[in-house]
């Protein structure tokens, strides 16, 4: 198990460029099974989480090539269909929340899949129910095997159909897309999720010869087709590790500026960060944050304490809110983070409290921060990172506190995070890998 020693109190200087979205990275990745023809992807992200994916696609048969530092080939056309039966596809499948996605290609082009229930961060409760029941009402019959944990579909009779979708889950969206893509007739999705990452699978689809329209609406529709083709495609900048940065700049008073960052896909998350008190300014595709010596938390207009809860696109991402609280603990006034989709995302908490950060967990799902407005740093401690988003949040805690921190359990930050050590010591941080 690796750990992060950090020495904080040092503020950064310079430029840095975020890394390809993880979170879209799984969805285009698996993606690449719709098609017998080559896909080539640009701005993968060098994390745990994808080249683990990269790894299970090449077990399945796929034809992987490395054709840049981010750029890879694909070609799915000679996928052996009799790994899904192997101890080694249950190892790797369980291990990997993201392996859900190859379900829906699965399903499309080979009429039939299994999975065993998939691992990932453990953060609550997060239920694959949206994903099979679209799937089952496209036709396909499902079972799952409560003894060795497996999800078995048989999708020979794919037909597309309309749903209402009980909640707007990407990954849930993005499955039962892939799978109606080459399904036959007409299929409708209301309540579909709209993030950027999913209006991106939308598009690559569409290039591939897919018919797929309302694609940036929460109403899909997709006119199944005979099969794909091969595409190009280029990932959009990874707005959480933009959240992550503009956090990080503002608690350590870094004059720091985020290079191409597709300000155009950031929604509501420059306005989030603002209401807590950050100055940055938009120039060209860049964002600069200057040095802040302080930053004041937003009232709501009526004087009323500021409330910043998660919600489905174009609302704030859940994956930001851990970092909205760290931030906040270090800001002049008081806000309440509400951390809706998730009831165990903020137990992390207590670590930032014996840092000396002055919280109040509220309950598992909302917690109240009292800004210190720097009158006392927080102190280095020794933590544990229990997700890639809380690990990151502490891991900002550790650079603004006083003296020295000790994060272990740092895998869990490279899931999600690319080479971050060397990326932020690189513009002054002072971060060793243990």
């Amino acid at each position: 198990m690796a750990s992060f020693r950090v020495v904080g109190g040092h503020a950064l200087n310079g430029e840095i460029t975020p890394q390809g979205a993880k979170n879209e990275s799984l969805q285009i990745l698996s993606a690449v099974l719709l098609t017998k023809e080559v896909v080539t992807i640009h701005k993968i992200p060098n994390i745990r989480d994808v080249n683990k994916l990269i790894e299970l696609l090449q077990e399945m048969g796929v034809k992987v090539q490395k054709l840049g530092e981010e750029s890879y080939s694909f070609q799915a056309d000679d996928v052996d269909i009799h790994f899904l039966e192997t101890e080694k596809y249950r190892q790797m499948a369980s291990s990997l929340r993201g392996s859900i996605m190859i379900l829906g290609p699965m399903l499309a082009r080979y009429k039939k899949g299994k999975i065993p229930q998939p691992g990932g961060d453990k953060i609550g409760r997060r239920r694959l129910d949206t994903h099979f029941d679209g799937f089952q009402k496209l036709g396909a019959k499902f079972k799952y095997e409560k003894k060795t944990g497996y999800y078995n579909i048989d999708a020979s009779h794919l037909k597309g159909t309309y749903m209402l979708l009980d909640e707007a889950s990407v990954t849930g969206t993005a499955n039962i897309v892939m799978a109606a893509s080459l399904a036959k007739g007409k299929t409708t999705i209301y309540n579909a999720a709209c993030e950027p990452y999913l209006q991106q699978l939308c598009k690559m689809i569409n290039r591939m010869g897919g018919k797929i329209s309302g694609v940036g609406s929460n109403l899909l529709v997709i006119e199944g087709v005979e099969q794909l083709g091969g595409t190009e495609h280029t990932m959009l900048p990874d707005m959480i590790e933009i959240g992550s940065f503009i956090g990080l700049a503002a608690m350590t008073q870094s004059d720091l500026t985020i290079k191409n960052a597709g300000i155009e896909h950031l929604g509501i998350i420059p306005d989030i960060f603002r209401r807590l008190g950050i100055k940055m300014d938009f120039k060209g595709d860049d964002i600069h944050i200057p040095a802040q010596e302080h930053y004041e938390i937003e009232t709501f207009i009526d004087g009323s304490i500021m409330t910043i809860a998660d919600a489905i696109w174009p609302g704030f991402t859940p994956d930001l809110l851990s970092i909205a609280l760290v931030t906040a603990t270090q800001a002049k006034g008081t806000v309440l983070i509400h951390q809706k989709m998730f009831e165990s995302r903020l137990f992390f908490v207590d670590k930032l409290i014996d840092m000396g950060a002055q919280i109040i967990l509220c309950d598992p799902h909302r917690a109240t921060v009292i800004g210190l407005n720097k009158s006392q740093p927080l102190r280095g401690i020794q933590m544990t990172s229990p997700d890639i988003r809380a690990g990151v949040s502490l891991l900002i805690a550790a650079m603004s506190a006083e003296g020295e921190s000790l994060i272990h359990n740092v895998e869990q930050i490279d899931r999600g995070y690319q080479n971050i050590d060397d990326r932020l010591n690189a513009i002054g941080a002072m971060i060793e890998r243990v």
